[in-house]
């Protein structure tokens, strides 16, 4: 399926928040709108603020809307809060999950790292970065160089790790630094998401 190839920091400045935590995305100075004054134009309608919500939503995720929608078709059909249970389909994407646990430092890397083959499943390489993770799995490194390096997949992961200090693994994962090895311990809910989203203005959005 494509994918957005585009500047990333586009879409942080087009929805008015970082939607990485990318220093480039955080700054400030970065987030304002195009233009010698910063001008935005007129302000949103209604339908303009409920659109942008589920634009943060789709680019923080890196999620297409067609995939969206699906998503969302998914979540209603059920049962729970709607809006948890989206959010938490969208938490357990394999690419997402990459992003969660430090080994990679975007979703975009992360996509990267998950479509290459390097991402392997209870054992199995998975190569989809939509693959749902389910409580009980266990996700592994394929040790492996990369391709004209001398570095391993393995040393990649171990730089990004030491390039973000202060990173917490949310409390839905498990992971062990020593072997690179996560496990799922049960399903994501909506505190442990660390990511701002009002989700009753997606949900109308769609009504």
């Amino acid at each position: 399926m494509a994918n957005y190839t585009g500047p990333k920091l586009k879409l942080s400045r087009r929805v008015g928040v970082p939607i990485t935590d990318l220093p480039k995305h955080t700054a400030k100075r970065q987030l304002n709108p195009p233009g010698m004054h910063g001008f935005r134009g007129r302000r949103l309608r209604d339908f303009g603020v409920r659109l942008n919500e589920k634009q943060k939503l789709r680019y923080h995720y890196n999620v297409l809307e067609k995939q969206f929608r699906l998503y969302m078709g998914k979540a209603t059909r059920t049962k729970g809060n709607t809006g948890d249970v989206l959010l938490s389909m969208l938490e357990q994407r394999l690419d997402n999950v990459i992003r969660r646990l430090g080994w990679a430092r975007s979703i975009w890397a992360a996509r990267q790292m998950v479509a290459h083959g390097h991402i392997a499943i209870n054992g199995r390489k998975t190569d989809r970065p939509s693959f749902s993770v389910r409580v009980g799995d266990e996700i592994t490194i394929i040790r492996r160089k990369r391709e004209n390096s001398k570095r391993t997949v393995e040393d990649l992961v171990r730089e990004n790790l030491e390039s973000l200090p202060g990173h917490e693994v949310p409390g839905w994962l498990t992971f062990d630094p020593s072997t690179l090895t996560a496990k799922a311990l049960s399903i994501p809910t909506p505190d442990q998401v660390p990511f701002e989203v009002n989700m009753n203005l997606i949900i109308e959005f769609y009504r």
